[in-house]
């Protein structure tokens, strides 16, 4: 082999040598700060400009101002804050229920055949069912107190957290079983070491989808035989045509549902600080 052949030899093996360039661009990029605000921030931009153009009617759709307005009175005679801190007490009871029946459901029906048998079926079955549908037969069971309208809460939360928590326990890759049987774990160190983490992702999924879905089965429920919430305040206003106020408690809905969606996401980012995602 002569001298120059060498050479090119040795110049393919110290170029195969050198790191390689990493592409880039193919990633959504560095998270913004507060970026999910840019949409309802752009919302309320266009509606105050429509409102101050004079292109909306405002008896249908009044001013962002006035909808302001409307809030600060109602929050200064008290109506306001007795509605919110009744709607708070009745989504809260019927979202811890709904969390723990979720859990408990989907861990029983997850970890064993026997439980998914008696309970994965019977789940799927009342998620077939539309929950607001079940209003009726409650209150004949409940009555027409707070009771039932904590009960449908709570079945409108558990839902989406056993099926997203019960499908991530059922992902967990066969591998890390057979290699937890290697090492002779305990079935109590192997679920916690590696059924909670495994589950954790499509737990805290189905949570978001739980804390969104309780505040939309309370304005339903806070019209029927209600006296005081957020939704029996935008039901009596619409008897007497106060959009104002119909749309003040649409924004404060809003509000809480983002705030306690935004909460979730925190929790989560925290708790699984440990996993590379393509949103990390």
């Amino acid at each position: 082999m002569t001298t120059t052949t060498l050479d090119k030899a040795a110049d393919v093996v110290v170029a195969d040598e050198r790191p390689r360039k990493r592409r880039r661009g193919l990633a959504p990029g560095k998270r913004l700060p507060a970026a999910r605000l840019t949409g309802p921030l752009l919302v309320l931009v266009l509606w105050a400009v429509a409102s101050a153009a004079e292109a909306l009617d405002a008896a249908a759709i009044p001013a962002p101002w006035t909808v302001v307005e409307t809030g600060v009175q109602l929050w200064t005679d008290g109506t306001l804050i007795t509605d919110i801190l009744t709607s708070l007490q009745r989504a809260a009871s019927g979202f811890a229920i709904g969390l723990t029946a979720g859990i408990v459901l989907a861990l029983a029906s997850g970890l064993t055949r026997t439980g998914e048998a008696l309970i994965d079926g019977t789940v799927n079955l009342n998620r077939a069912i539309p929950t607001l549908g079940l209003i009726p037969l409650f209150i004949l069971w409940l009555g027409i107190g707070e009771t039932f309208k904590i009960a449908i809460i709570a079945i409108v939360v558990y839902i989406p957290i056993y099926l997203n928590t019960h499908a991530a326990l059922s992902g967990i890759d066969n591998r890390f079983v057979e290699l937890a049987e290697v090492q002779g774990l305990s079935k109590l160190r192997f679920i916690r070491e590696i059924v909670i983490p495994g589950a954790l992702p499509g737990f805290f999924v189905g949570l978001r989808l739980g804390v969104t879905g309780s505040w939309l089965g309370l304005v339903v429920l806070e019209q029927i035989n209600a006296t005081s919430g957020l939704g029996y305040m935008m039901f009596q206003a619409q008897n007497y045509g106060q959009s104002d106020v119909i749309l003040v408690g649409l924004v404060v809905y809003g509000i809480f549902g983002l705030a306690s969606d935004s909460t979730v996401r925190i929790i989560e980012r925290r708790v699984l600080s440990w996993r590379r995602t393509l949103s990390s």
